[in-house]
């Protein structure tokens, strides 16, 4: 196989297994802070118990976070050298902040967080909670700060040619806010959160089907699908803000995400459809000029195509990002009508009545991971050809001297790795939930 092809995949089999965990991370150290912050105001001994509970699944997640990030690094130097170099000093700023800054504040309070019980004030440990959900956060900002500044860079010049240019930071600032930046960290945040919130409601909806942890299940239900509903409905809008401004700054993209070809004629929105690349036709169920009236509030603005690009300059897979954008928008669509019937449930006073409500809770725990990863896919590959957008094609990025022999046996050994994290995961997680939340408290008591 193709040497460049054999390193994208790799490269993308790394990046999606490793962000099964920070969403997590990001999701439950929101949960926690309200946990003992209810703790805190209330004295009420479950929200205690639920804080020890959820740290343990934290603190899980988090270590094997940290482990499977850290190959990524390594993938830049073997695997594209050739960008490496290019963003280097881009990168390094983002990335330096990110380690002194985020995962530095993180891990530190970890440490208190984890063996402060019993040993520092409540109002301390509480601090150390708030630490590690900022530190969780802020890692989220560099990260994406990074990605954002490939799709839409600000802040910069290029000095050298050829293989020696390399892009040089001009505004630090500048480069930090780019156009997409903003947009993008809140909506990743958004999709953490909902990714922690719907592991909340799965375990906590097991307990209610099984008649197990009742009580203190319907509390921690209840703040979960609060937090739920809330980030759901909001992500609409920060998901209409990002649209648009890839609208403005990646036309390309937006036109791969809904199949749209003509070089500028007012554009349909697909509820879904499948493209034929060759044909350039679009079969599915779709509002006429619903993609010009999303953005331009007019159902008859010009939506520049596909054909307004040389063929050399358009995403190569168009078929697989609409697929992969139109899955994640069913998704949240679906998440924000589940969330509010379950809120209507609970106002109505009939929410743990209804068995098949709790049974889709207890399923629904993947359905924001599924999002969060389509998404940034749909991102990724809307981007090709370039792995920094208008500058660098991807095709001149990846390293010369690596050959797709050795790319094939370290991702060979990647998998395996991966899948035993991945079980080890599965297995820790799946004990912790057995144990149940009262139990853990009690063997965290005896250890304090």
């Amino acid at each position: 196989m193709d040497t460049e092809i054999l390193a994208r995949i790799q490269f993308a089999f790394t990046v999606a297994f490793h962000y099964i965990y920070p969403p997590l991370s990001i999701g439950l150290g929101l949960l926690m802070v309200i946990f003992e912050g209810l703790y805190l105001k209330t004295g009420h001994k479950h929200y205690e118990v639920l804080t020890r509970f959820w740290l343990k699944i934290f603190a899980i997640t988090f270590g094997i976070g940290v482990a499977t990030g850290i190959i990524m690094e390594f993938e830049f130097g073997t695997n594209w050298s050739v960008y490496s170099k290019y963003v280097g000093d881009i990168f390094g700023s983002a990335l330096a902040a990110e380690g002194l800054f985020a995962f530095g504040l993180e891990s530190t309070f970890l440490g208190i967080l984890i063996f402060g019980w019993n040993r520092v004030s409540p109002k301390v440990h509480f601090i150390s909670t708030v630490g590690v959900f900022l530190g969780s956060m802020f890692s989220a900002v560099w990260i994406v700060v990074a990605n954002s500044w490939q799709q839409t860079p600000a802040g910069y010049h290029i000095i050298g040619e050829g293989l020696n240019a390399r892009a040089e930071v001009t505004d630090f600032w500048a480069m930090v806010f780019n156009p997409s930046s903003v947009d993008r960290i809140i909506h990743v945040w958004q999709g953490a959160f909902l990714a922690g919130a719907f592991l909340v409601l799965s375990v906590h909806a097991y307990y209610l089907l099984k008649g197990r942890y009742v009580e203190i299940s319907k509390k921690a239900f209840k703040i979960a699908l609060a937090v739920a509903t809330v980030i759901s409905l909001t992500q609409l809008i920060s998901g209409h803000s990002s649209a648009d401004g890839v609208a403005e700054n990646q036309p390309a993209k937006l036109a791969a995400m809904e199949g749209h070809y003509e070089a500028s004629s007012p554009a349909d929105l697909y509820l879904f459809g499948w493209v034929n690349n060759e044909t350039q036709e679009v079969t599915g169920i779709k509002l006429p000029g619903g993609l010009s009236f999303l953005v331009h509030q007019d159902f008859e603005a010009p939506i520049t195509g596909l054909n307004a690009f040389p063929k050399e300059d358009q995403p190569g897979q168009v078929n697989a990002v609409f697929q992969f954008y139109h899955i994640m928008i069913s998704i949240g669509m679906f998440l924000i009508a589940l969330t509010l019937y379950a809120s209507y449930l609970w106002w109505r006073g009939s929410l743990f009545n209804k068995k098949w409500v709790l049974k889709i809770f207890a399923f629904s725990v993947l359905l924001p991971q599924i999002a969060n990863q389509v998404g940034w896919f749909a991102a990724e590959m809307g981007r090709q050809p370039w792995v920094v957008y208008g500058h660098l094609r991807t095709d001149e990025a990846f390293s010369q001297e690596v050959s797709s022999n050795q790319i094939l046996f370290s991702l060979i050994l990647f998998f395996v790795v991966y899948a035993i994290l991945f079980l080890l995961f599965l297995y820790s997680l799946n004990k912790k939930i057995k144990q149940g939340p009262y139990e853990e408290a009690k063997k965290n008591l005896q250890l304090a």
